[in-house]
């Protein structure tokens, strides 16, 4: 594991109750609608990189089966009891799974991975959709990688963010776009977003 990658997870153990507290309210209906109106009633998710578990209820509470992991074990325990469901503990570099959900959620996750590790862990998480399959991910917009508080962030901006995916073969990016913090203290911050899907 990489020095940066550790800070972040310790990061997470220690202000696991501060997180939780500032992010479970956060409205996200708005990311929500494109990703879940892309995938069948009933079907399979994978909350790569859960956080307090917020996301995983928003699914399972319309009827998604989710599956919940995150790399820090305080913010698994969180998310567990919030979903009553086991969360396992499982970095996004060591994901395994192979053609086995539906859509898969990487909200303010992948921000968090080495941008040398980026691309592998992308590929991972095609692999594991199922064909016509649907992935979110998200990024803090900006250029460069960059320590705050002692997490690291790779921060992309649009067009980087399109390029690091048509890198990648078997899928085509659905959409691209930019928008604000939900949050009301952060609107000033912009995100890029994108969905893409697994034709191969």
């Amino acid at each position: 594991m990489s020095q940066h990658s550790e800070s972040t997870i310790q990061y997470y153990e220690h202000h696991a109750d501060e997180y939780v507290r500032e992010t479970l309210g956060v409205d996200m209906q708005s990311l929500y609608t494109p990703f879940l109106e892309l995938i069948s009633s009933g079907g399979t998710i994978l909350d790569a990189g859960c956080g307090s578990g917020r996301d995983s209820k928003a699914f399972k509470d319309r009827g998604f089966a989710v599956t919940a992991i995150d790399a820090s074990k305080g913010m698994a325990d969180r998310a567990s009891q919030l979903l009553d469901q086991p969360v396992a503990v499982v970095r996004l570099q060591e994901l395994s799974f192979t053609s086995e959900f539906d859509g898969i959620w990487a909200c303010a996750s992948l921000l968090h991975v080495p941008r040398q590790e980026l691309n592998d862990v992308v590929f991972r998480l095609i692999r594991a959709l199922k064909p016509n399959g649907v992935c979110f991910f998200s990024f803090k917009e900006g250029d460069g990688e960059r320590l705050d508080g002692g997490r690291y962030f790779n921060d992309l901006q649009i067009d980087s963010l399109e390029r690091l995916l048509v890198g990648h073969s078997g899928i085509e990016v659905v959409r691209l776009w930019r928008t604000c913090d939900v949050r009301p203290d952060y609107r000033q911050f912009g995100w890029v977003n994108s969905i893409v899907r697994r034709v191969a």
